[in-house]
């Protein structure tokens, strides 16, 4: 039932965003870019950064509310009676006054084995910070307190809106370069083969140039989670940060298949990956985190 419900909110976000982008360019009366004359440049571009950056900051509008529903996160209640979720939500405004957020972010908690936690919202204003059972069942007061301080600082960072621009950017570059050389490509074909040689080099052109995309958006995120562990260690303590690095190291292996691939990159860790893989890895080896914060000791 919950994949049928993964599915249906999935086809629903993008005909969302489909609607909302073709309204969109209709409004700006951008006009098609392949003309009698070639490429129209500036349509081009107009057509490139509504569908890249477009469709990054809707999804991004709508983060907390599909993290959510894709996760089964539960909003906890600030004033419950249940003393362990009590205490987990002043945890969390705790450290978000010690950051400075305007306002203090929802706190949930989702159901899986695995012990992880994510962030994620639009704004500062308007964030959400959930753990997993795992890691309530997995780690000491301390060791939480590293991690939520971990999440907290990424959104007093602004990270999530970051990352979404970054994103937004890279889609819309791939976008126009695939159309540039598919529409160079296709100049020294015949004119009856034009459209479908276009057509292929810019799906192929689309895929290897989101590639490097990727890898250079994936760099960034690495970057990210050391800041964000920095930050964490100013905001619980350095001992607090790297004890939660350390239990996030022994329980790796509880990975769960269930979560969504996409939510990856809001977590405080991913599963481990090696050689030409870590390219295209949303975070950095927990040793080489640890021993980072480890030498700011020193």
């Amino acid at each position: 039932m919950r994949f049928f419900k993964r599915i249906f909110l999935f086809m629903m976000v993008n005909i969302l965003i489909l609607v909302t982008l073709s309204v969109t360019l209709q409004l700006l009366g951008v006009r098609p870019y392949l003309s009698a004359n070639g490429i129209d440049y500036a349509s081009l571009m107009i057509f490139c950064l509504v569908w890249g950056m477009g469709g990054a900051f809707i999804s991004l509008a709508i983060s907390r509310m599909m993290a959510k529903w894709m996760m089964g996160v539960e909003v906890i209640d600030p004033n419950t009676n249940d003393h362990n979720l009590a205490e987990l939500v002043n945890v969390v405004h705790s450290l978000a006054k010690a950051a400075g957020l305007p306002r203090m972010p929802e706190v949930g908690i989702y159901e899986s084995p695995e012990p992880n936690a994510f962030a994620t919202g639009p704004t500062r204003s308007r964030a959400l910070v959930a753990v997993s059972t795992g890691l309530l069942g997995s780690m000491d007061k301390n060791q939480i307190e590293g991690v939520l301080a971990h999440e907290i600082s990424h959104v007093a960072n602004g990270d999530m809106v970051t990352m979404t621009l970054l994103q937004g950017i890279m889609n819309a570059i791939v976008m126009f370069l695939a159309r540039v050389i598919a529409f160079a490509a296709s100049q020294s074909v015949k004119e009856d083969m034009r459209p479908i040689v276009n057509f292929l080099v810019t799906i192929v052109m689309e895929i290897l140039l989101s590639l490097l995309g990727m890898m250079a958006v994936m760099w960034f995120s690495r970057a990210r989670e050391y800041a964000a562990d920095n930050g964490g260690a100013n905001l619980a303590g350095r001992g607090k940060m790297i004890g939660a690095l350390r239990a996030l190291q022994l329980t790796v292996k509880y990975h769960d298949p269930r979560q969504p691939a996409s939510m990856a990159t809001l977590k405080i860790s991913d599963r481990p990956r090696g050689g030409i893989a870590m390219l295209f890895a949303s975070h950095p080896p927990l040793e080489e985190r640890i021993a980072r914060l480890e030498a700011m000791q020193q």
